[in-house]
């Protein structure tokens, strides 16, 4: 009976320290004797002493923050960009097997990745067009990535710095345009204006005594105040209208 269960025994504490937890969020890539024997999905896996052993791989969406990464542009222009890289594992058996660190991989492969795309385009492009050029970024390391196992899902630049020198001349410009812009607005407003009372001239011209009425009209509104010296000057129209009624008098 005691030989009965010590062997009991060895049988449980073999079958406990086989028994393997994979969580939901990881797969189990196993080898037997060396060779990839499978991915263990998630549950309670067996993996046999001395024989296998196993890794867990979380496939969970990363994010790999990119560092400050010096480049210079088409148009020879020196900045400081970086990035965020969220990708996820698609294939444990080659995350694990074909790349040693595929972590480390990814985020120097995005660093040169990053630069070269940089340099393909000018500042005004790279200011312009960050969405684009974080989508070029995400096309080739997820290219380049399949071969690992990985799928790179977004790249996002978070911040493009420039030398202080050219932040000086880049608010220079923008304050030459705003100028360039309030002096055009204000030309079409005269001119705007100036086709108004081109309208109303001709409005008062043509209609009998109506310039006569916006004579008084205004003399009525400069009297208002008190303070004023109102020096009027007739004008001729009302001096003709006058002539006309002695002409018309006199017959």
């Amino acid at each position: 009976m005691p030989t009965f269960y010590i062997i009991l025994g060895v049988i449980v504490f073999l079958f406990l320290i086989s028994l393997k937890q994979i969580n939901q969020y990881q797969r189990g890539v196993r080898f037997t004797m060396g060779r990839f024997s499978g991915i263990m999905e998630p549950g309670w896996r067996i993996v046999i002493p001395v024989f296998q052993t196993y890794r867990n791989v979380d496939i969970r969406v990363k994010a790999v923050d990119v560092p400050d990464q010096k480049a210079i542009t088409k148009d020879n222009v020196s900045v400081s960009v970086n990035a965020v890289i969220y990708y996820k594992v698609s294939d444990a058996q080659k995350a694990f097997i074909e790349v040693e660190d595929f972590r480390y991989a990814i985020s120097q492969y995005a660093q040169t990745t990053m630069r070269n795309i940089v340099g393909e385009a000018t500042l005004d492009e790279l200011l312009a067009n960050r969405e684009k050029i974080a989508e070029r970024i995400r096309e080739i390391v997820d290219k380049e990535t399949d071969e690992w196992g990985l799928k790179v899902s977004n790249v996002e630049l978070k911040d493009v710095s420039l030398p202080e020198e050219m932040e000086r001349v880049i608010a220079k410009q923008a304050e030459a345009e705003r100028e360039k812009r309030a002096v055009i607005i204000k030309a079409e407003g005269e001119v705007i204006a100036a086709e108004n009372m081109a309208k109303a001239a001709n409005t008062l011209a043509s209609a009998d005594g109506a310039l006569h009425l916006r004579t008084l009209q205004s003399i009525n509104d400069i009297s208002s105040d008190k303070s004023n010296t109102v020096v009027f000057a007739i004008p001729l129209e009302i001096l003709r209208a006058f002539e006309g009624f002695k002409n018309n008098k006199k017959e």
